[in-house]
């Protein structure tokens, strides 16, 4: 990806829906120019499509936190099939560091947050954690 490609992805992850006209009054490129880049980059790939986020979308889980998790041995895997399986774990990240694993958790209360802490906490082969609550968004992709 170039820079214009950059510029071209940058303006539409703060507006999908904005026409080729309006993508090529930012960007300062024809219409047919916007239209090829945006072929191209789906072609190749780069982009695998647009997306509406929704107010609901985001009250849905009120209590979100990111939860860092040391594992020992040879527990990962069963560690790791357990998070999947948890309705309240949004998204498991492998890492390296300190952390084996980051989970994002998203729950309706601190209560319910507070169990499944407690939950991912008393599997065998954790061995420490460290939860950080999401206070608000300043950038969503």
């Amino acid at each position: 990806m170039d820079e214009t490609d950059k510029r071209l992805v940058s303006v539409l992850r703060h507006d999908a829906r904005a026409s080729l006209s309006d993508l090529a009054g930012m960007l300062g490129l024809t219409r047919a120019t916007v239209r090829s880049r945006l072929a191209k980059l789906q072609e190749r790939g780069d982009i695998l499509g647009f997306s509406v986020v929704m107010k609901e979308d985001h009250l849905t889980d009120p209590v979100r936190g990111l939860m860092m998790i040391a594992i020992e041995g040879r527990g990962t895997d069963r560690i790791l099939r357990h998070l999947s399986g948890m309705p309240e774990v949004r998204r498991v990240h492998s890492t390296n560091g300190r952390w084996d694993v980051i989970v994002e958790i998203g729950t309706e209360t601190l209560e319910r947050f507070d169990q499944i802490l407690f939950q991912v906490r008393r599997l065998d082969g954790v061995t420490a954690s460290e939860t950080s609550l999401l206070l608000s968004t300043r950038k969503a992709s």
